[in-house]
């Protein structure tokens, strides 16, 4: 009942991500974790329409079985305010965009299942995986996870199965998450009969001397928006890009008007 529109589960689901990895380069930069300089901090959706599973992959925080039983299990406590008041005298005003409890349950509206895979930072951490069919009843057991972060799997009921399509997905994706501040990817998993026709076509293509290179995939949001910026660092055909993209206008603006506040 919290929710009108379905679709907004994406855009919980991936808040969350992105709140996981502020949260881990945070720490990285006031010395309580530690990371490499170039590492590469990303969010992936990654759609298995075979399998009917939507999973949102993050590399960020993690957590540990007893952050599990107070965030997830116990939704009135909110793992956004506790970190912000824990770590309010070092932080400045980066956004922490959601809370990681009521938020998450949202993937109920449209999964039969919901299974939580997750290693922390902490040294020492062990995996833990999380299932839940949304009543009552979670199961907690070790995991097999060797990275830190998250995956969260929704297993698709019949009331989500539109979101089992690619282009639904990347749409809701666009629409919700698209000034996000951290790289949003979209996998989707092909069956068997595409894989091995993709391979047909890459032998083919090894065969032409000025075959192109594949490109790299791309985010699907801009992490680094015309409003972040200074209007000195903006072009004119960045300005009429993010209006087109924006408000889904592909007439040019009449004018535009950069305000820096």
């Amino acid at each position: 009942w919290l929710y009108s529109d379905h679709d907004i589960f994406i855009r919980e689901l991936i808040s969350n991500g992105s709140d996981a990895i502020l949260k881990f380069k945070k720490l990285c930069s006031i010395g309580e974790a530690t990371c490499s300089a170039d590492e590469d901090f990303k969010i992936t959706v990654t759609l298995d329409e075979e399998k009917r599973t939507i999973t949102v992959s993050d590399n960020g925080i993690g957590m540990t079985a007893e952050e599990i039983e107070k965030y997830i299990n116990q939704i009135a406590f909110s793992g956004a305010e506790d970190f912000l008041e824990q770590y309010k005298d070092k932080m400045d005003q980066d956004q922490i965009i959601g809370h990681f409890g009521l938020g998450f349950y949202s993937s109920f509206m449209v999964a039969s299942t919901v299974e939580i895979h997750t290693l922390s930072y902490q040294e020492g951490a062990e995996p833990v995986i999380w299932s839940c069919d949304g009543g009552t009843d979670f199961e907690i057991t070790s995991g097999t996870r060797t990275e830190r972060g998250t995956d969260i799997i929704l297993h698709i009921s019949e009331d989500g199965e539109t979101f089992l399509k690619e282009y639904k997905l990347r749409s809701i994706i666009e629409k919700y998450c698209n000034f996000m501040p951290t790289p949003i990817f979209l996998e989707v998993v092909k069956e068997e009969e595409e894989k091995e026709a993709d391979t047909k076509d890459a032998q083919v293509d090894e065969d032409i001397e000025d075959a192109e290179a594949p490109e790299e995939p791309q985010p699907l949001n801009d992490i680094k928006p015309l409003y972040t910026k200074m209007p000195n660092e903006c072009t004119d055909e960045e300005y009429k890009e993010f209006y087109r993209k924006t408000f889904m206008d592909f007439n040019e603006p009449l004018f535009w008007i950069h305000l820096n506040m």
